[in-house]
């Protein structure tokens, strides 16, 4: 993994964790790597990786259970999107819209080539022939 400058680890390896956990890689209520091993496949400080854990523990993202480790939760998925939607909707899409406004791309062309990225994404293989 590549860490940003801008942006403190902890929150960086969240974000990872997250990511995982939105793919389907770590499903609810699987048992996800220990601290030790997530910081040794990282390569960071294994205080870095608790402090992601207790994080997302605390967003509900993560539950513990004592001696055996962290688990994903059940509800994990809906807690991250609903946590990135509101992340993106407030932060994210308003510079998109400003660099739209200086660039003079408008609403309809971005719909177009949403619903291209969207089709490819639905439909891999057939995208991939053509």
């Amino acid at each position: 993994m590549d860490f940003k400058e801008n942006e403190a680890i902890y929150l960086q390896i969240a974000g990872y964790v997250s990511e995982l956990i939105l793919r389907g890689k770590w499903p609810p209520d699987s048992k996800i790597p220990s601290v030790r091993e997530l910081a040794g496949d990282l390569q960071v400080n294994p205080n870095t990786v608790m402090r992601t854990y207790e994080l997302l523990q605390s967003q509900e993202v993560l539950y513990n259970k004592r001696g055996i480790g962290f688990f994903v939760a059940p509800a994990a998925v809906q807690q991250v999107q609903a946590a990135r939607r509101e992340r993106f909707l407030t932060q994210e899409l308003p510079e998109v819209f400003g660099t739209m406004l200086l660039l003079g791309i408008e609403l309809p062309e971005v719909q177009r080539r949403y619903e291209e990225f969207k089709h490819a994404q639905l439909h891999p293989i057939s995208h991939e022939n053509q």
